[in-house]
């Protein structure tokens, strides 16, 4: 490896905490990253990394280091994206975080455009419901609903998505159509729970202009949005989730919504990415092209904002 590359890794692990991480992120051998290292500590004489069996972390040295690469790294992306056929042919990988039905009806439908237009773009594209850490798995971007919460990463908005609350006609039949949101409290919900956080239990709408989350009773809770739709499918209880997500199902009548007079509240969808000075072009063309198709789709687009700034808490299946 070069010295940039090098540094390139050096700074990965750090922010990663693992050299496996860092290693997979940069689609090098683990005992290439290894062997990186140990040459970059003999070559400045100093130790830049504390190894224990549990975790990577930098010495006092390695934190220095590890500010100066950042810097640099980032002037040299910079350069490299001042030059006009970079930055109108990237190339290189892209790592993408999505929801799995973002992935499967909004975006890769569409790929193909994208390819052909950028075709030196290797795109590598996980989906999940777990809400993963961009820097430490090094991720380029993602898409995430709910207000932004991480003071690290920038937020591009996508849309807004109208929401439905819904539940199936054997439900419906015996257990009763709710007239007022407050009857909601004597229904059954189907709760969400995403990592250690506490299941939600509670359904939004718009009420005298404010959003208020009505808590419902309920026996099951969940963690993944497929299961969250099927258990609804099933008769288990309310859900409450974006209409594009369920136009299919309440079309066929195996869900039904209900409260249609009350305006339910919505749910905003960001594209995010990590803050660095300078967005590199991969990322940018990417970010551009999501823009346009998530416009085209729900017609509800701005521009890209920092998130460094008190936000309320994402709201339930937080890459819905």
């Amino acid at each position: 490896m070069d010295r940039f590359e090098a540094m390139t890794l050096f700074v990965r692990i750090v922010e990663s905490g693992s050299f496996t991480r860092a290693a997979n992120a940069l689609d090098i051998p683990r005992a290439t990253a290894t062997l990186t290292i140990q040459q970059l500590e003999a070559r400045l004489g100093v130790r830049l990394l504390e190894r224990t069996t549990r975790q990577v972390r930098p010495t006092p040295d390695g934190e220095a280091f590890h500010e100066r690469c950042v810097h640099l790294l980032a002037e040299l992306e910079d350069a490299e994206a001042i030059l006009q056929p970079v930055a109108d042919n990237p190339r290189g990988v892209l790592r993408v975080e999505l929801h799995g039905t973002h992935a499967s009806r909004i975006v890769l439908p569409r790929l193909e455009a994208f390819h052909a237009r950028y075709p030196a773009l290797e795109l590598v594209i996980t989906t999940g419901d777990r809400r993963v850490d961009l820097v430490g798995e090094g991720i380029d971007c993602a898409v995430r609903s709910g207000e932004p919460e991480d003071s690290s990463l920038v937020a591009r908005r996508l849309a807004t998505l109208e929401q439905v609350i819904c539940a199936s006609p054997a439900y419906l039949e015996r257990m009763g159509t709710p007239s007022t949101p407050d009857r909601l409290r004597h229904h059954h919900g189907i709760h969400f729970v995403s990592g250690s956080s506490a299941p939600d239990r509670t359904l939004d709408l718009i009420v005298d202009g404010k959003t208020r989350a009505f808590t419902t009773g309920g026996w099951l809770t969940v963690n993944d949005a497929e299961s969250y739709v099927t258990s609804a499918l099933e008769g288990f209880g309310l859900i409450q989730l974006p209409h594009f997500r369920l136009a299919s199902h309440l079309a066929r009548g195996e869900l039904v919504e209900i409260l249609s007079g009350w305006k339910k509240a919505t749910l905003p969808l960001y594209a995010v990415y990590p803050q660095r000075r300078q967005l590199s072009p991969r990322v940018r063309v990417f970010l551009e092209w999501l823009t346009t198709i998530y416009g085209a789709c729900f017609g509800d687009s701005d521009q890209a904002t920092s998130t460094n700034r008190d936000t309320p808490a994402s709201r339930k299946l937080s890459e819905d």
